[in-house]
């Protein structure tokens, strides 16, 4: 699991004023307005970055000053340290949901916060927290409330895709604002797993990651339409382990935001298949939890990757996201 390791990187980040390249982030998302860029990455209240060329990145404010007192009292030790945030533009606002978790469990929250706009010198400028919107528990559900990513129907609906190990990742309706669920938590479907039966037992933990956690290394989905299909990027095997990490993106795809997700051979993700997209090299050792978007007509995929040749701290890449004959995403190389 990733706790100990988020914490880490967090001691590691230099606090400054100017531009940056390079930058040490973890779980990264982006979104763009107006001529800049802004990058929204696990921290303390929520890191936060801007740039006007994806290339040098200024370091901002964090999105919270203090602790969410709703996050205090619902995940016991929790002090501030936010994970896997999701930035979107809907209902004409920016939503940016963000995870908050207990060391190894599933005492987790998926939270919300929206801003009329990302500018910090916009008059208008200022984080709204709506609270919680989703929780997990230990013994009681079988999935992890963390890594939200919200995707919206042609028809408006909104849907939350989320998950960490367990049961894998799931998806869920949301209520038209977003701020709360639309449908029964207890039969939410799994739409990406590492097991090939849904009524088997997580695999075991390995190295030194929770017994609680299980085996079952796949998290952070992403849902990206192209053309007729909704694709559904994830991350298997294991982060935050430095040079030791083995992270790798999957995917798959479908024509229904609800699945199946499909993978080239026409697996399902859901019983345990998907395509990989791309693994670590020799100077990579893990790349993952990556986002999926389109800026000025090209798409990118933006992730993090463990720096062999920087002790495996990670590290933002950003590559432009090709498409083979068949309408499937690929990756020149790192």
């Amino acid at each position: 699991m990733k706790q100990i390791f988020l914490l880490l990187i967090f001691l590691t980040i230099l606090f400054h004023e100017g531009f940056s390249q390079n930058i040490v982030v973890h779980d990264p998302v982006m979104i763009q307005q107006n001529d800049t860029y802004y990058l929204f990455c696990t921290g303390r209240g929520i890191n936060v970055w801007s740039s006007a060329n994806m290339k040098e990145w200024k370091r901002e404010k964090p999105v919270f000053s203090e602790a969410p007192e709703w996050a205090i009292e619902a995940v016991k030790d929790f002090r501030g340290h936010i994970w896997a945030p999701d930035i979107s533009f809907y209902n004409g606002e920016y939503y940016l949901y963000y995870s908050v978790s207990a060391f190894g469990k599933n005492t987790s929250c998926i939270g919300l916060a929206t801003n009329q706009t990302l500018n910090p010198n916009d008059p208008d400028f200022k984080w709204v927290d709506h609270g919680k919107v989703i929780q997990s528990f230990p013994g009681k559900t079988n999935w992890n409330a963390i890594d939200p990513n919200l995707i919206v129907a042609e028809d408006g609906t909104p849907y939350l895709t989320f998950g960490s190990f367990w049961d894998g990742l799931k998806l869920v309706k949301l209520s038209s604002n977003g701020t709360e669920t639309a449908e029964d938590l207890n039969s939410i479907p799994t739409i990406a797993s590492r097991k090939k039966s849904s009524d088997a037992p997580n695999p075991p933990s390995v190295d030194d990651n929770p017994v609680d956690a299980g085996g079952n290394a796949i998290e952070a989905p992403f849902i990206f339409k192209k053309g007729k299909y909704y694709f559904l990027f994830a991350s298997i095997d294991y982060c935050c382990k430095g040079v030791n990490s083995t992270y790798k993106m999957i995917v798959g795809r479908s024509e229904k935001i609800p699945g199946p997700y499909l993978d080239k051979n026409g697996e399902s993700m859901a019983t345990g298949d998907g395509t990989i997209l791309l693994e670590g090299d020799e100077n990579w050792h893990g790349v993952g939890h990556n986002a999926t978007y389109t800026f000025n007509g090209t798409d990118y995929i933006i992730f993090h990757g463990y720096d062999a040749n920087d002790e495996g701290r990670p590290k933002l890449i950003i590559k432009k996201l090709d498409w083979d004959k068949n309408g499937w995403p690929v990756i020149a190389n790192i």
